[in-house]
């Protein structure tokens, strides 16, 4: 059974940064292409920004360019999202999953609150 497990979420002012990670198991990860999702308050989820299987390939939501850096660790099956320069519409709870489309079960998401 697949389960994604995501960790590194908190509080932090606006302008301030953090590192989201994901690890995979019961799953050839390293096959996939991946992505993380963010769920705003009120909001629907909204793809945040893909990465492809070897990392040859990432592409990021206007939203997040030159702010968020997505990459992966295929060995230890872990997913990341260094975000900087972190603003209050960042806030929400952050996912993992396939991309397009997810392909496993939702985790919990790991929640991310940017104070202005």
């Amino acid at each position: 059974q697949v389960q994604l497990v995501e960790s590194g979420g908190g509080l932090v002012q606006a302008g301030g940064s953090l590192r989201l990670s994901c690890v995979a198991s019961g799953t050839i990860f390293r096959v996939n292409t991946m992505a993380w999702y963010r769920q705003a308050p009120g909001k629907q989820r909204e793809l945040v920004a893909v990465i492809s299987s070897a990392s040859s390939s990432t592409n990021y939501a206007d939203s997040v360019k030159g702010r968020f850096t997505i990459s992966r660790d295929n060995v230890k099956n872990t997913l990341y999202l260094q975000m900087s320069s972190l603003k209050s519409e960042d806030t929400g709870v952050y996912y993992c999953n396939c991309a397009p489309g997810a392909c496993y079960d939702w985790g919990q998401g790991t929640q991310v609150t940017v104070s202005s």
